[in-house]
């Protein structure tokens, strides 16, 4: 064998999954197709501290971008509230340079790293590669979003982000626009990196991310756009086999990014670890539940969560533009400080069930998802 593992993509779950399994002392390769690590730059890059401090990182000042004090959020009627975040510690990462920080990680722990080398097809123990044939014992399938479109293209998302200069940019705080006629099914956003400095973007089900982008930053106002990223994300949450053969899927090729956010740092993150000390654990059994135990504990951190996202999601798509104006007008400052308090960014659906419940919506909720309604509030 070249390798014990090769693992094919070179985001965080795939460098994470690298470095536990050169941890625990096997060879692995991580090859990555484009011509650096961290680039492109899809992800919005919003994380709580405890949520990469769970994932062995300890961000350099480089990589420590930004920390968010609060969120605003929009309705399409204009109506607004906003969550005081500074009890969630939420920060904002230069994905880059945090890739490139857990790359050094996975390479001190003895992983080989190459870039502009991509997958272009598996035959059980051998794996070509754009440089070549290489044979492992392991293929870790990392490659994101790509690797689910011929899956199911119901569950993508067409957005854009651009990386933007503008005054009107608010520097410690995240806005998001709701509206289900512009950005069906998902919302506009705006992340600030720094001061006067944003990723600002825009998702929803069958539009044209790009000139639905342009329209919303034209009404912000004047800015200057200086990177331009376009790609689809994936919002139908986990995969049903993160396991076949001799294959492990990883990330957001796993479908672990968040179905409310499309966020994914740390539920993928997690799930690159997982899978690496589950990898570890199998080259040295032989025992293929011990292989399966990597989805087990996935599940295990994630699933209940998940599915209260999903739950959301289903109620998201289902509300025109009236009922959530509606939610919005019931929306009470003691329930805005209980969610500031008492919310995680990691697990946010206790917070969601908290603003679907509020005097005034639940019967506009109960009449939308009937009995499902009642799993969201367990």
């Amino acid at each position: 064998m070249d390798y014990e593992v090769i693992v094919a993509g070179g985001s965080v779950s795939g460098l994470l999954c690298a470095r536990e399994i050169a941890r625990l002392g096997h060879s692995v390769l991580v090859i990555e197709e484009d011509y650096e690590i961290g680039t492109p730059e899809h992800c919005g890059g919003v994380v709580s501290v405890s949520g990469i401090e769970e994932l062995g990182v300890v961000p350099t000042r480089g990589t420590l971008e930004n920390k968010i004090r609060s969120a605003s959020i929009i309705s399409p009627a204009g109506k607004s509230f906003t969550l005081d975040a500074r009890a969630q510690k939420v920060v904002v990462l230069d994905r880059r340079d945090f890739d490139k920080q857990i790359a050094h990680q996975a390479k001190n722990n003895g992983a080989e790293i190459r870039v502009r080398t991509s997958l272009k097809e598996i035959n059980g123990e051998e794996v070509k590669t754009s440089e070549g044939v290489l044979k492992c014992n392991i293929i870790v399938d990392a490659r994101g979003v790509s690797s689910l479109i011929h899956k199911d293209r119901g569950g993508m998302l067409q957005s854009a982000q651009y990386e933007v200069y503008a005054d009107w940019i608010k520097k410690d705080r995240i806005e998001v626009y709701f509206d289900q006629e512009k950005y069906p099914g998902f919302f506009a956003w705006i992340i600030p990196t720094q001061t006067d400095v944003a990723k600002v973007g825009v998702a929803g089900k069958g539009i044209n991310a790009a000139v639905t982008l342009e329209n919303f930053l034209s009404q912000k106002g004047k800015h200057s756009v200086v990177r331009k990223i376009f790609a689809p994300i994936w919002i139908k949450g986990p995969i049903e086999n993160f396991v076949t053969k001799n294959i492990v899927t990883i990330g957001d090729a796993a479908g672990q990014s968040k179905p409310t956010t499309a966020g994914g740092i740390y539920s993928c993150g997690l799930g690159g670890i997982f899978a690496g000390r589950a990898i570890s654990k199998y080259l040295e059994s032989g025992n293929q539940p011990d292989l399966l135990k990597y989805q087990n504990a996935w599940s295990e951190k994630f699933d209940h969560e998940f599915q209260n996202m999903l739950l959301a999601r289903k109620l998201l798509e289902r509300f025109d533009n009236k009922a959530i104006d509606k939610l919005f007008e019931s929306v009470t400052p003691q329930i805005l400080e209980e969610i500031s308090k008492e919310g995680t960014f990691d697990f946010h659906t206790v917070s969601l069930a908290k603003l679907l419940g509020v005097k005034g919506s639940v019967k506009t909720v109960q009449a939308i998802l009937g009995s499902e309604f009642r799993r969201l509030l367990t």
